[in-house]
């Protein structure tokens, strides 16, 4: 992955980790990234090494049980931000090692933590507007195990501007992906699915993204019920493939009223989460549907509400070239089929992040290595038109290794 080719007189040569995960839990993405050029600046960036360190079933667990904001005691809260910090900087040591490189080798972390609470909206309490974020993985933990300066928490001063703290990595997405001919679409589809609007030859603030909707976070929640949790996922799209879509049940969750939202808008785990797969499940009895034809219909739901948002949001000022997908999504064969049903009639290159020469499970992880460096920079990483802040902002905590 670059922002232009390589230049090898270019002084300024730095490594930098950026770590990720999601909300899927599916682990701790960690990357290593080696930067070219002066901080802050349009980057070259190659990708050294990535690893996906799963998590301890244990602390998968507690994870899952403080998404439920009334679980989510303070005790709890602040022991699992501890926890998670430790296990972060295990997966930047290991990440490290595997690039053949040492810690005094690293210039920074950048670190995104694990979200457990997202609530973008703004609550009006005693005249102030109040809205809120809550990721975990404490910076000071990570710095003081691994001796590296660790950059963490980067939402809440988007969201300190008027902005929803989301998505933040379309700043990264317009620094390494925009052409001067082509309108191009950066899908993720992690366990929400969001798009970046990459106009051709366009300026910063043109860019816009926001949240498709459901990712694979349905598809995941689904199949885990439906096979009493020995499977975390539909790989391959195994299950999928083996059933029909029930069209009235998918026109039925059309009507989910976040599609509709105008921009700019943020989701999560508090709109597509456990609640939403019980009812789900109650719509399986229901319609009778077997398990197959439920995943096949939730697989179907993803990708039109990717083809939806395109067309609500979209087509008309920017019509696209290119879609290209990363996130594990990409890995669906059956979602990428129906993502080209959805996209191609509207004249809709779909692609891959692999089928482009880049990575979609890195991506996330190098774009928080991107964003911590223009932290230490002291340089805005948000875009306000994308969300919604009022101005620029410098966004990220930074702890300090001593």
């Amino acid at each position: 992955m670059h922002g232009g080719d390589f230049n090898t007189t270019t002084i300024h040569r730095r490594y930098a980790v950026g770590l990720m995960s999601g909300t899927s839990v599916d682990g701790i993405d960690a990357a290593v990234i080696e930067l070219i050029g002066e901080p802050g600046g349009k980057p070259e960036v190659r990708l050294i090494a990535f690893e996906n360190t799963p998590y301890p079933a244990i602390a998968r667990e507690e994870i899952f049980a403080l998404f439920d904001p009334k679980v989510a005691t303070v005790d709890r809260v602040g022991r699992l931000n501890v926890w998670l910090g430790e296990l972060f900087a295990k997966a930047a040591l290991s990440v490290i090692s595997k690039a053949g490189l040492s810690q005094a080798d690293i210039a920074f972390i950048g670190s995104h933590g694990q979200t457990i609470y997202h609530a973008p909206d703004t609550q009006t309490v005693e005249g102030l507007n109040l809205h809120y974020t809550v990721q975990l993985g404490e910076g000071a933990v990570i710095a003081a195990r691994t001796g590296i300066t660790c950059v963490t928490d980067f939402r809440v001063a988007d969201m300190a501007a008027g902005g929803q703290g989301a998505p933040l990595v379309p700043f990264t997405e317009y620094l390494l992906y925009r052409e001067d001919k082509r309108t191009l679409l950066l899908q993720n589809i992690g366990g929400i699915g969001n798009m970046t609007v990459i106009p051709a030859g366009c300026a910063a603030e043109q860019v816009f993204a926001f949240d498709t909707g459901p990712g694979n976070m349905l598809i995941d929640g689904v199949v885990e019920r439906l096979t009493e949790g020995t499977k975390k996922m539909d790989v391959g799209g195994e299950m999928a493939r083996l059933g029909s879509i029930h069209f009235g049940l998918l026109k039925q969750l059309q009507q989910e009223p976040y599609y509709s939202l105008p921009l700019p808008k943020s989701t999560g785990r508090e709109r597509f989460g456990s609640t939403y797969v019980d009812r789900l499940m109650e719509y399986q009895n229901e319609y009778d549907l077997s398990a197959c034809d439920l995943v096949a219909t939730t697989t179907m739901l993803t990708a039109w509400s990717i083809g939806d948002a395109y067309r609500r949001f979209v087509r008309v000022h920017n019509p696209a070239d290119r879609i290209i997908v990363g996130g594990g999504g990409g890995y669906n064969p059956v979602l990428m089929d129906f993502l080209r049903q959805e996209m191609e009639p509207m004249g809709v290159e779909v692609l891959t992040q692999e089928e482009v020469g880049q990575s979609s499970d890195a991506k996330e992880a190098i774009a928080f290595a991107l964003l911590a460096d223009y932290t230490l920079a002291r340089k805005p990483n948000n875009l306000p038109g994308v969300t919604g802040a009022q101005k620029p902002a410098v966004m990220g905590k930074v702890s300090y290794s001593c």
